[in-house]
């Protein structure tokens, strides 16, 4: 019986160190969280704590909508890989192909090394230019001239540095091989297939059901986040979505709906530079160890949030952990949990 008594207390006990961990960090009144965990399939653990809106005192509830940032990435990894099985272009292609006048500086960057972060390009959101346009509803090709004629920093696959521009640039390249604006695609292509019903291409303007309010810390005050136009994230970090959507979309890549299964191990695998070093990426996610586990995952930093989520493939677990408030992030809660 003592066996049929532990098996029975496990789902609990394991409910109830996921409330104390995330209770721990997200307090009731303060910003909050939205948290989901699922094993082989099932949801076992969903829930919110803490604050969606501070000024109106609205709490937090699991299916509120959040700004997920660069884990956008991995829906721009896919739609580049869903245009590469349709023929529309290949990942040797040099990106002078889709925009013959970028300048690569005698280089040949390829799609490949803008999915890898081994192109080189500087990351338009790291030089101090950036903050005298992050308001501004700039087109993608407005936007590609205001990063193109920054410096290189290394030679195309020689080198990993995490990079915005390249995951901006691929956004412009799904828009040429497609014939479609980034945002159709990734909503005909990735979301609807996916059955992601609560996620979308980020929109202030547009009225979002269940929108988590954004806040960022000031010294020791919370306050509201600063506005950015989301037309800037773009490809690198405009999508909005829930903690349950984020898990349809990992079911969907498992099940082949988007991709072939070849295709996504290609994804999943590590990127290796010229000189066989290993870069710990893949095409838009990390590919990382937990105690020992092999993990697949990427967290998203944008104005007002912080987002997380891994999956374990030995164990197929996954979880997410998204905040909204750039003062709490949920990436050692969300580690903790997977493990």
């Amino acid at each position: 019986s003592l066996s049929a008594d532990a098996q029975s207390s496990g789902p609990k006990m394991m409910t109830m160190e996921f409330d104390k961990l995330l209770s721990a960090q997200f307090k009731p009144g303060e910003t909050g969280c939205a948290a989901l965990v699922a094993i082989k399939g099932q949801i076992v653990y969903k829930k919110a704590f803490g604050m969606a809106n501070l000024e109106l005192n609205v709490p937090m509830q699991p299916d509120m909508v959040f700004r997920v940032g660069s884990i956008t990435k991995q829906f721009t990894a896919i739609a580049i890989l869903q245009l590469m099985e349709q023929g529309k272009l290949s990942l040797q292609d040099e990106i002078t192909k889709y925009i013959p006048d970028y300048p690569t500086q005698a280089y040949k960057i390829t799609i490949e090394h803008l999915l890898t972060h081994t192109s080189g390009t500087t990351s338009y959101t790291n030089v101090p230019q950036f903050q005298s346009y992050v308001k501004e509803d700039l087109k993608p090709a407005e936007a590609i001239d205001k990063f193109r004629n920054l410096p290189m920093e290394f030679a195309p696959g020689t080198k990993w540095n995490y990079n915005n521009s390249g995951f901006f640039l691929l956004g412009y390249i799904i828009e040429k091989a497609s014939g479609k604006t980034y945002q159709e695609y990734i909503e005909e292509n990735i979301l609807k297939p996916a059955g992601m019903t609560n996620s979308l291409y980020g929109s202030d303007k547009k009225i979002v059901k269940n929108r988590a309010y954004g806040y960022q810390p000031d010294g020791d005050k919370t306050v509201n986040a600063d506005y950015l136009s989301m037309l800037l994230p773009y490809s690198a970090g405009s999508v909005m979505s829930t903690v349950e959507d984020l898990y349809k979309w990992n079911r969907a890549l498992l099940d082949g709906k988007l991709l072939k299964k070849e295709t996504l191990e290609k994804a999943w695998t590590e990127y290796k530079l010229a000189d066989g070093k290993g870069t710990y990426y893949g095409y838009g996610w990390f590919l990382r160890q937990l105690q020992g586990s092999p993990t697949i995952e990427h967290g998203g930093a944008i104005n007002g949030y912080l987002c997380n989520s891994l999956y374990l493939p030995k164990e197929d677990v996954f979880v997410a952990v998204f905040s909204n408030s750039n003062g709490k992030s949920p990436d050692n809660v969300s580690m903790k949990i997977a493990a």
